[in-house]
C-alpha cells in the first residue's frame, strides 16, 4: 500500500486570482481516488521548531505573524495571500516530513501530494515557495533517525537553487539538480552535481543522462534515504519549462529512479514540485502518473 498525505488546503489556501496554478493539486487528488493501492493522510500543521532546523528563526517568526515586508512576499509570489496562507504552508510542508518519517519507519515509497519547495532559502522565500519542506525532512531523518546520507534528488526543470544553499557546506546531504540551464532562477547556486540541458531537449537525451547517473552515482554515494523532487514541468506543454519532454518521457524517468531504489531498497519520498502545463490537463496527468508508478511498489 502507497501512503500519501494530501489536504484540500494545498488548493483552498491560495487565493483564486494567483498565478500559481492551484487546481492542479484537487484535480490529481480526484484523479488518485479510485486507485486501491493508495492510502490517503491528511497532515496537521508542523511545528515550528522542527522548520527553524533548516531556516532562520527570524524569518520563520516574520511570516508567521505576517510581517514580512512587500519585498519578501514579492519574491515568494503566492500574491494575493489568504489569511490561510501559513496554515496552509506548515501542512504542506508536513505532508513531505510526515511521508519521511513513514518510509523511516516503515521502509518502502511514501510521499506527498505537494511540497518540492525547492527555491526556498535559509532566510528567504522564492519562487512560489516559503518554507523548503525537503530540507526539513533530511535534517529531521538526521535529527530523529540517525540518518546520515540523504540524497536529494531535485528532476524538476529548475534547479533547486535553496536547497543546495541550504547544504553547500553539509558533505553527507547530497543535492542533485538535472535542470534546463536557461530558466529560473537565473542565478543558480551550486548543487553537488547539476546537470543543465539547453532548451528543447527531449526524452533520449535525458533519460540516457539520468540513468548514467543513477547506475554511477548511487552506488558511491549509498543514500539512506532518497527525498525525490519530482516536478512534471519538463514537459513540452509546459509554459514554465523549456524542455520538450513527452508524457511517456516522464513516466521512464520516474521508472528509473523507483527501479534503482527498489533495487537497493532505499526508503523513497516523492514530493509533486512543478507544474505549469497548458493546459493543464497535461500537468494533472503527469503528476498522477507519477503517484500511481510509486503505488506499484
Amino acid at each position: 500500500m502507497y501512503h500519501l498525505w494530501y489536504s484540500d488546503i494545498y488548493t483552498d489556501g491560495l487565493d483564486p486570482k494567483s498565478t500559481f496554478p492551484r487546481e492542479r493539486y484537487r484535480e490529481v487528488h480526484a484523479r488518485l481516488m479510485g486507485c486501491n493501492r493508495v492510502t490517503f493522510h491528511v497532515p496537521t500543521p508542523l511545528a515550528v521548531e522542527d522548520i527553524k532546523l533548516a531556516h532562520e528563526p527570524s524569518y520563520v517568526d516574520a511570516f508567521l505573524a505576517g510581517e514580512l515586508d512587500a519585498k519578501a512576499v514579492r519574491r515568494i509570489g503566492l500574491k494575493p495571500w489568504t489569511e490561510t496562507i501559513a496554515d496552509r504552508t506548515l501542512i504542506l510542508t508536513h505532508g513531505t516530513v510526515s511521508a519521511t518519517r513513514h518510509v523511516l519507519e516503515n521502509g518502502g515509497f511514501a510521499g506527498n501530494l505537494g511540497g518540492g519547495t525547492h527555491h526556498a532559502y535559509y532566510d528567504f522565500g522564492s519562487g512560489y515557495c516559503i518554507f523548503n519542506d525537503l530540507a526539513i525532512s533530511a535534517l529531521i531523518a538526521r535529527r530523529d533517525y540517525g540518518i546520515r546520507r540523504v540524497l536529494i534528488l531535485d528532476l524538476d526543470v529548475h534547479q533547486g537553487d535553496g536547497t543546495a544553499a541550504i547544504f553547500e557546506k553539509d558533505p553527507d546531504i547530497r543535492t542533485v539538480s538535472f535542470h534546463c540551464g536557461k530558466n529560473f532562477p537565473f542565478r543558480k547556486m551550486s548543487s553537488d552535481l547539476d546537470v543543465e540541458f539547453d532548451p528543447g531537449t527531449g526524452d533520449e537525451e535525458y533519460l540516457r543522462t539520468l540513468e548514467s547517473f543513477l547506475e554511477r552515482d548511487l552506488a558511491v554515494f549509498d543514500p539512506e534515504l532518497i527525498l525525490y523532487q519530482a516536478g512534471v514541468d519538463g514537459l513540452a506543454a509546459d509554459r514554465l519549462g523549456h524542455l520538450s519532454l513527452t508524457r511517456e518521457g516522464l513516466q521512464s524517468r520516474n521508472e528509473l529512479v523507483f527501479s534503482v531504489a527498489r533495487q537497493r531498497e532505499r526508503p523513497l519520498v516523492v514530493t509533486m514540485g512543478g507544474g505549469y502545463g497548458e493546459p493543464l490537463t497535461c500537468s494533472v496527468e503527469a503528476h498522477a502518473d507519477l503517484f500511481l508508478q510509486a503505488a506499484q511498489d
